[in-house]
């Protein structure tokens, strides 16, 4: 028996849909740091003033107000491919084009044309994970939904770390103009895969009307009780350890390591720790729960937060570094795993596409408004003190744990969030 179940469980990991989550995650990760840490250390080498870097987050805000034109492409369905892949190839053809753009720009004499190639790439990257998330939800089956996220998320991680680390080391031997055509021709493998994967098929039909599209999604949500403190709690729980994020780029070239160095150590080290961090945080997570393991990832990800500043004062050391960046991404990968599988609970299947734009655009509100003035901060107050400041910052999303994620908990806040959901 036990044998036939791990032939079953070997079938399912080597699937076409499997494949199809994990390079939609590959297409959906590469776009997200060219307009953060790459597009912040080319300004940087440009000699751009620290608080116009830290602005440039701003760019990013379609990340955080995606669910306002999620609706429109669930009601609406282009005349070719369908309504998943269709919208998913417009963007991702779109998104080709406006990576290279934004190579083609002048950091240091035009950062408006920047800020408006970055808010294209942005833009269109955000409709392309709206698509992604509902074409993964359509396509797979309940029993296989927590496998194919994991490999959605091992994709993304995989094209973060191609865009970031591959791009910052290869700053160091080619103009960043070429950096972005080569990140741009990236995209092409999701566009193979957009044309070769099958349409999603789901019993739900089209929304009629935009009122079904749009309002019965919101209805439903906020009819629920403690709404408002839920979305309190995914703004938060991550704020911290999102604004310190921020700023590292500038901090490492600040404290005398090479782009080599970050791409090495931060990015390529990074990524395995955080590919660590996720199915360690998954594996514990049925061993302790949702709840408990919110508490437990949630501080991990403060005391990292806090080794920035230690590292401030050590100043440039490679074993450092590497420590520090071995903790951070160890315990950011233990807290998404908790957090994603939390927000995954509380959505509606009637409604997954426009519900779950709404809490992940939730997700991004840190990684924008909060990181705008991060730059200011660290200018103002120094490296060390603007680190224990983003450590302090991530005690009321842990305090809001006390409302939803008791630690003596059995299970019965998120238990009655998905009831509702479900309901």
């Amino acid at each position: 028996m036990q044998s036939k179940n791990q032939r079953s469980m070997l079938k399912v990991i080597c699937s076409g849909r499997m494949l199809v989550a994990l390079v939609m995650g590959f297409s959906c990760g590469v776009p997200l740091l060219l307009t953060i840490s790459v597009l912040q250390a080319w300004m940087k080498e440009e000699g751009v003033d620290l608080t116009v870097i830290g602005l440039m987050a701003l760019v990013g805000l379609p990340y955080t107000l995606k669910f306002l034109w999620a609706p429109f492409l669930d009601r609406f369905t282009p005349p070719f491919l369908g309504r998943r892949r269709g919208w998913l190839l417009l963007a991702q053809i779109a998104l080709i084009f406006s990576i290279a753009g934004l190579g083609s720009t002048d950091p240091a004499n035009n950062p408006w044309m920047v800020a408006f190639a970055a808010f294209l790439v942005t833009f269109f990257s955000a409709s392309q994970d709206i698509v992604v998330d509902a074409y993964r939800r359509e396509d797979l089956p309940d029993e296989e939904l927590g496998l194919g996220s994991s490999l959605y998320v091992n994709g993304y991680r995989v094209g973060m770390l191609l865009a970031s680390g591959g791009g910052l080391i290869m700053a160091d031997y080619v103009p960043f103009s070429i950096v972005y055509v080569i990140m741009a021709a990236c995209i092409l493998p999701g566009v193979l895969t957009t044309l070769l994967a099958p349409e999603p098929q789901t019993s739900f039909g089209t929304p009629k009307s935009i009122k079904e599209a749009v309002v019965d999604p919101l209805v439903e949500y906020f009819k629920r009780q403690g709404a408002l403190c839920m979305l309190a709690f995914i703004l938060l729980y991550k704020i911290g350890d999102t604004m310190a994020s921020a700023m590292t780029t500038p901090f490492y070239l600040d404290i005398g390591f090479s782009k080599t160095e970050i791409g090495a150590i931060v990015k390529l080290f990074g990524f395995w720790a955080t590919i660590a961090g996720t199915l360690i945080g998954g594996v514990l997570m049925l061993r302790q729960g949702i709840s408990r393991s919110l508490w437990i990832f949630g501080f991990l990800q403060a005391m990292s937060t806090a080794c920035f500043a230690v590292l401030a004062r050590i100043g440039h050391s490679v074993p450092a570094l590497s420590g520090v960046i071995a903790f951070e991404n160890l315990s950011s990968g233990m807290g998404t795993a908790a957090y994603m599988a939390f927000m995954a609970s509380i959505t509606n299947k009637r409604f997954t596409a426009t519900q779950y734009a709404l809490l992940t655009s939730l997700m991004g509100v840190p990684r924008v408004l909060a990181s705008a003035p991060t730059g200011f901060l660290a200018k103002n107050l120094g490296w060390g003190s603007f680190f224990i400041a983003c450590t302090l910052i991530a005690v009321p999303g842990m305090l809001l744990l006390l409302k939803f994620a008791p630690w003596n908990s059995t299970g019965a806040a998120e238990a009655a969030w998905t009831t509702s959901a479900a309901a």
